[in-house]
């Protein structure tokens, strides 16, 4: 497993575990089991959030992390690192409320007792409170709000998180689902103070490749880790549902569209990266996340899985190596197929 920075003077495996399935589709001692296997694997940190597991209802909230906290519990504190989120304006979560100073104490709380520890690792808020054109908004994206009310909320926020790093209830700072104006914003305000952003949690995948021009110059230069999730397209690039396949227990047969993933563009752009896996005699999940390490940016991959046989399988894939004729060929199909969702 390598490693690479996480922000200026941190690591991450090049492989985060993801957790968004435990206490809905993966029951609790499975999820128990990928943690140990991930860990075994070297995985040095896992990504979760206050309103896991999805789909996010209000009376699932916080399940998820208290998965985690039950595995935390059994003499395993220390082991893997855990980042998790506060969750946005409109969620399930704390009845919809958005990210003010006044809630991150209590969410904080919150996280710290459901995960049975003394400390949050690192703490994301799960979306801007301006909004964003995360989660297939980017079609119909509009900016909201007026520049001076939305870099003093920016400004009374950091000023919370600041006051939890001195408490030690949590370590670092990071952003979720955020564009490159909003990560400079955040970067510019906390100057070189201890809630500087780390790194910042988009979605990013063969087939979602939006980071890859102004949010890629920022992290370079920045030294701002992409925590990448959803890299294999929530299971499309694994090819299980090739041919309208819809397999029992899978993302597609709770949400049938994926969220807004899967469209009649999305089929032809999956198919080609399948045969181009298959011409090189390389396993399409492997090639994916392989894809990942030939970043310019530095870069982890979030692999969730919802069985621990398919998430022994993902592991493997820090064990290749793509060559350069490979990505130029991925290349080629990124502009014959450009953001199919």
């Amino acid at each position: 497993m390598r490693h690479v920075p996480l922000g200026r003077d941190d690591t991450v495996s090049e492989i985060m575990l993801g957790s968004m399935t435990w206490g809905n589709q993966t029951p609790e001692a499975v999820a128990h089991e990928q943690i140990a296997m991930a860990v075994d694997a070297g995985v040095t940190w896992l990504d979760t959030a206050e309103m896991y597991p999805v789909p996010p209802r209000p009376e699932t909230t916080g399940i998820t992390e208290t998965v985690i906290g039950n595995w935390i519990a059994q003499g395993n504190a220390g082991r893997i690192r855990i980042a998790t989120k506060h969750s946005g304006a409109g969620s399930k979560s704390r009845d919809g409320a958005p990210i003010t100073p006044d809630t991150i104490p209590g969410a904080i709380e919150g996280s710290l007792a459901r995960l049975q520890s003394d400390h949050i690792d690192l703490y994301q808020f799960h979306w801007p409170n301006r909004g964003s054109f995360q989660f297939r908004q980017n079609w119909t994206y509009r900016p909201e709000g007026d520049r001076p009310g939305i870099l003093q909320d920016m400004a009374d926020c950091i000023g919370a998180l600041e006051r939890q790093i001195d408490r030690g209830t949590i370590r670092a700072f990071g952003l979720s689902n955020e564009s490159t104006w909003g990560m400079d914003q955040w970067l510019r305000l906390t100057a070189d103070g201890p809630a500087r952003p780390l790194s910042i949690q988009n979605e990013y995948s063969l087939l979602h490749r939006a980071a890859d021009t102004d949010l890629a110059e920022m992290m370079v230069h920045e030294q701002v880790t992409l925590l990448a999730f959803s890299p294999l397209a929530t299971g499309i690039l694994t090819g299980k549902y090739r041919g309208g396949a819809v397999p029992e227990g899978s993302r597609r047969s709770i949400t049938e569209n994926l969220g807004g993933r899967w469209s009649d563009r999305v089929q032809p752009a999956t198919a080609a990266y399948l045969e181009l896996a298959r011409t090189h005699g390389l396993d399409p999940v492997h090639m994916a996340l392989a894809w990942m390490r030939t970043r310019p940016f530095a870069c982890s991959a979030i692999l969730g899985a919802t069985t621990a046989a398919q998430l022994a399988h993902g592991l493997k894939a820090v064990d290749l190596t793509l060559a350069e004729e490979v990505v130029a060929q991925i290349d080629d199909l990124n502009k014959a197929h450009p953001l199919p969702y």
